[in-house]
């Protein structure tokens, strides 16, 4: 076995790209990203690393429940996934050791690692795993993330302690990229036995670090996993974490976060405003992390289901009448490239249409006359039939960073000159559900992440209307195209590579083409740290930061 390591970044001012994998049948070798020309020095053991999360309080911290971006920061420290990347972005077995396919693409064989324990001493086997898939796809467990991922598999069968076949509902060539996801994150199936109260006060893995306990609304304590083994042997120690625990802090603004970093009170901090990142940046005894997340891009999705963006004309003078540029070279200081695609950047399948998204009132004039908005009224916008060009946008505070939200108010103002009206209700995160569920939206910008381009199908694709048992609803901008269906399906299932990138290459460029959405940037995800933590750029799949390696300097 070669020696791997979970994905690296190297640090600011950029993320590497990520290599394409489809499938790997083992390990592959990799490199380690150095911290920013810094020499990290000798690791010191002992410490506890205190993280102060900007991200609204996880109601729960199973990951399965649910299955949002906080869950999974602090999830990644004491749960694991069959499969994980590497530095170099390549597909790798972690507690899985391999998988194997039939040549019809409906039965996958996943071998278990043996030798591993969860931090309650029940042993990982592929009984193991089924009940976590099991767990995922029970409707009462109210997951999205992982159930839309594990949503093709139709049943399963432990054929020995190390071997588990997966029958599934047609082939998905995806499936190894969920299983590198905190959503789909092994637990002890003993602790899932559980009330889900339980679980989620406290789940058990296999991970470095193991929860101790838990005050809401103040923080998780994690401690030292001390009989944690590597699933797979890597560049960095052997044995357990160097940190005796993590301290995993809820700080919702902005600028006491900020403070406390600088106070030395806390060493890490998340959702770090762009006006800090640059001003920190200057600084010797800051240092900053870039992982910008996998899956979809930020985006605005028009709602074409109904008036006024059932009319392509009326979508593609919207898009032309923002200036998204000029809003973001103003508000986010470099930290966050303009993108035009569906995807991430980091996602090697994207594919990028910046013609299509030039600010030009002109051309947005032009489109609305020809789609009958033709009058104004008092106050300047456009009507037809009487009843104003008014657009409703809500946004959710919980999943919107303040920058963020000015932008949106940047464009409201551009729209206007152009004689659209934009909305913009701030709304709570529960609320915010509440506007999706009754179809009250024109705008909605609703971040996903998931590893791999098979995202695509869950925002776009015609089956994705129906939620997830978690209430979370996909394909907000309800697209029903047949031919967009039959893309999204043979490029999710195929076996040859080079098809599936063309395939998912055609479904970008028929949604773009089509006005559904607005790309924004990438899915932001900055970290600042303190300069006494050292060797830290070690992230999962979908760019969680993971602090095995991480030490406290004295």
């Amino acid at each position: 076995m070669n020696n791997v390591r979970p994905l690296a970044r190297r640090l600011f001012p950029a993320a590497f790209g990520l290599a394409a994998a489809l499938v790997l049948a083992g390990c592959a070798p990799a490199t380690t990203a150095p911290e920013s020309g810094n020499d990290a020095g000798t690791p010191v053991a002992g410490g506890t690393l205190v993280y102060a999360s900007g991200d609204a309080e996880p109601s729960c911290l199973d990951p399965h429940v649910g299955g949002n971006y906080p869950q999974a920061l602090v999830s990644s420290q004491y749960l694991e996934t069959l499969y994980t990347k590497d530095a170099e972005g390549k597909l790798i077995p972690w507690l899985a050791e391999d998988s194997t396919v039939s040549q019809d693409g409906l039965t996958r064989t996943l071998k278990i690692r043996e030798g591993i324990k969860f931090t309650d001493g029940t042993a990982l086997d592929a009984a193991a795993v089924k009940a976590n898939f099991e767990h995922l796809l029970d409707p009462k467990t109210a997951s999205s993330t992982g159930y839309l991922a594990l949503g093709k598999i139709d049943s399963m069968k432990a054929l020995d302690a190390a071997t588990l076949e997966l029958k599934l509902k047609s082939p998905d060539n995806s499936l190894l990229e969920s299983f590198s996801m905190p959503w789909v994150a092994i637990e002890s199936p003993t602790a899932l036995k559980r009330s889900q109260e339980e679980n989620c006060a406290a789940p058990v893995g296999t991970g470095p670090f193991k929860v101790e306990s838990w005050k809401k609304q103040d923080a998780v304590n994690l401690v030292r996993n001390e009989d944690y083994v590597q699933p797979v042997a890597t560049d960095g120690h052997e044995g357990a974490a160097y940190l005796d625990g993590i301290t995993w802090r809820f700080i919702p603004e902005a600028a006491t976060r900020y403070a406390a970093l600088q106070a030395g009170e806390v060493q890490v901090i998340d959702n770090a405003q762009p006006d800090t990142i640059a001003a920190a940046i200057k600084l010797q005894t800051i240092k900053h992390l870039d992982a910008p997340r996998p899956g979809a891009s930020n985006r605005i999705e028009l709602n074409s289901s109904k008036a006024p963006f059932n009319d392509s004309k009326v979508r593609e003078a919207f898009i032309h009448a923002v200036n998204v540029d000029a809003g973001i070279d103003s508000l986010f200081f470099g930290t966050a490239p303009r993108s035009y695609s569906p995807l991430s950047s980091v996602e090697p399948l994207a594919y990028s249409a910046e013609p299509l998204f030039a600010y030009d009132p002109a051309k947005a004039g032009e489109l609305l006359d020809s789609a009958g908005w033709t009058e104004r009224d008092s106050e300047g916008y456009r009507t037809k039939d009487g009843k104003r060009l008014s657009l409703v946008f809500p946004v959710s505070t919980s999943q919107s960073i303040p920058a963020e939200q000015s932008l949106f108010e940047q464009l409201q103002a551009t729209a206007k000159e152009s004689g659209i009206e934009i909305k913009i209700n701030l709304l709570d995160l529960s609320s915010w559900y509440g506007e999706l569920f009754k179809n009250d939206y024109n705008l909605v910008s609703a971040p996903y992440t998931k590893v791999g381009p098979s995202v695509l199908s869950i925002l776009f694709h015609s089956d994705s209307t129906i939620p997830a048992p978690s209430g979370y609803f996909a394909n907000l901008s309800q697209v029903k195209d047949p031919a967009l269906d039959q893309l999204l399906d043979a490029a999710g299932s195929t076996a040859d590579e080079a098809e599936r990138k063309d395939k998912y290459a055609q479904a970008q460029k028929l949604v773009l083409e089509g006005h559904y959405l607005l790309p924004l940037y990438d899915q932001q995800n900055h970290f600042l740290y303190s300069e006494k933590l050292k060797n830290v750029g070690a992230t999962t799949a979908v760019a969680t930061p993971t602090f095995f390696d991480t030490w406290l300097a004295k």
